[in-house]
């Protein structure tokens, strides 16, 4: 009896060491969900620039969100330009942007593509970084030199200087092109400028500092690519201010203050969930359509893409996110909703501090806050994705993996809608937003990508 109990012991033993190996082998795979190495030198490459862009982002200051996601758009715009006369499944943007020329004459009949997009990538991306520390522009003559130096080995150097030409052209024609949107080149030099004050009104957003005035007021009126803001849907208004303690509006103000405070005092998933997203904090995060940009570049390394899929895709993600930023900016002035902070410390806790607080020195985003910037970026960028992916994927979103100064570890998500709502509401245990905040932008961002995925890149 004691030998047949021993027997069944050693067999129980080695099944589940069999089932906890295979759990184990399960694990490894959810948590690498990306290629080990792109199998496309050209993807690469693409990559690597975005990667530099991303700690750029990091690090500038002023540009957030709106000026961050025009340089996306132009900067990938001209990427895509620089390749397209090699891609047999697309066209170029020349006869569908008014105002980009672009005259393939002055192509060499033969370049490499990879050579041509390196420097055309060190010249856009110098271009429209502006206010990055010295230390970190100095990161994009190095990694174009060591780019060069890795990609023209045994090449001629009338093949190296005939594809530089080429993609200097092309990034001076963009820029050249983004020069005649006089509007956002003269914002980006005066992002909070003194001569705007925001409208006065029961319930509207003001500012009580310096740092605090409007950012990019006038936003509204800069070039958009697809789809403007006159031609978004016509918004359902915010919900009537009221200070009845069982209006609408008053419970929305409550459900911030309740979450934002059970989020801090809990230390639970909300608040990991509201600092992941955060992307407020220069020199510590990266902006919002900077964390969208490295979501994309992670899913390009995920399913390994070829260097064609990988320009549209970042092509048309920077075209959604520069839509976005104008359509909400335009909703965000005509609006003027405030803060929650302000309403809380007046109508419920004089002593309510947001869980934004602890990282900056005053409470809030400076900008009203229907809708959220944030929540329609998130819906504007997974639009795209769905569109090139499907929405169901085991994703594991890395881009905070190595940070320590807050929650940062990475979130696994099953669908791309998933993971966007998660990024819109986010803001409310975060203690900036309203619910209708979060609601409006996410509802906006997907009509924005669903514009740009109509946006036809190809030559049928």
């Amino acid at each position: 009896m004691k030998n047949s109990n021993l027997k069944w012991i050693l067999m129980l033993l080695l099944v589940c060491g069999l089932f906890e190996s295979c759990a184990s082998d399960d694990d490894e795979v959810i948590d690498d969900n990306e290629a080990t190495e792109l199998s496309d030198a050209t993807t690469k490459l693409i990559v690597d620039w975005n990667e530099l862009w991303l700690e750029l982002d990091r690090n500038a200051t002023g540009m957030r969100p709106n000026a961050t996601a025009r340089s996306l758009a132009y900067i990938h715009l001209a990427a895509y330009e620089t390749s397209v006369y090699e891609m047999a499944s697309y066209t170029s943007n020349e006869g569908r942007l008014d105002g980009l020329n672009i005259n393939e004459n002055e192509r060499a009949d033969l370049i490499d593509l990879n050579v041509a997009l390196n420097a055309c990538y060190a010249r856009v991306t110098d271009h429209f970084m502006y206010n990055i520390p010295d230390t970190m522009e100095a990161l994009i003559g190095e990694l174009e030199n060591e780019k060069e130096s890795e990609l023209s080995v045994d090449m001629s150097n009338a093949l190296i200087q005939d594809s530089e030409a080429w993609g200097n052209y092309v990034a001076q024609r963009v820029i050249a092109y983004s020069l005649t949107d006089t509007e956002a080149e003269q914002q980006q030099l005066e992002p909070q400028p003194l001569s705007y004050e925001p409208p006065v009104g029961e319930g509207f957003w003001t500012y009580s500092a310096d740092q605090e005035r409007a950012l990019f007021p006038y936003w509204e009126s800069v070039r958009t690519f697809v789809i403007s803001s006159e031609e978004t849907s016509t918004n359902p208004p915010p919900i009537t201010y009221s200070e009845i303690t069982d209006s609408p509006y008053y419970t929305q103000m409550y459900e911030t203050y309740e979450l934002n405070n059970t989020a801090r005092e809990e230390d639970n998933e909300d608040l990991w969930i509201a600092e992941f997203w955060s992307d407020d904090v220069e020199g510590l995060m990266m902006s919002p359509p900077g964390h969208q940009f490295s979501i994309a570049g992670q899913l390009v390394k995920q399913f390994d893409l070829d260097y064609e899929t990988t320009l549209a895709l970042f092509l048309k993600l920077g075209f959604s996110l520069n839509d976005a930023a104008v359509s909400t900016w335009a909703d965000k002035y005509e609006y003027m909703v405030m803060r929650p902070n302000v309403y809380i410390e007046e109508f419920i806790d004089s002593e309510f501090e947001t869980n934004l607080y602890r990282f900056i020195y005053w409470p809030n985003p400076s900008f009203p806050g229907y809708p959220s910037g944030h929540s329609t970026f998130a819906s504007a960028a997974a639009g795209i994705f769905i569109n090139e992916f499907g929405d169901s994927v085991d994703f594991i979103d890395r881009t905070h993996e190595a940070e320590t100064e807050f929650r940062g570890s990475p979130r696994q998500f099953g669908s791309f809608s998933e993971m966007a709502e998660e990024s819109a509401f986010s803001r409310v245990p975060f203690g900036v937003h309203m619910r209708m905040d979060c609601t409006e932008g996410y509802r906006l961002g997907y009509e924005i990508s669903d514009a740009v995925n109509g946006f036809n890149l190809s030559s049928n």
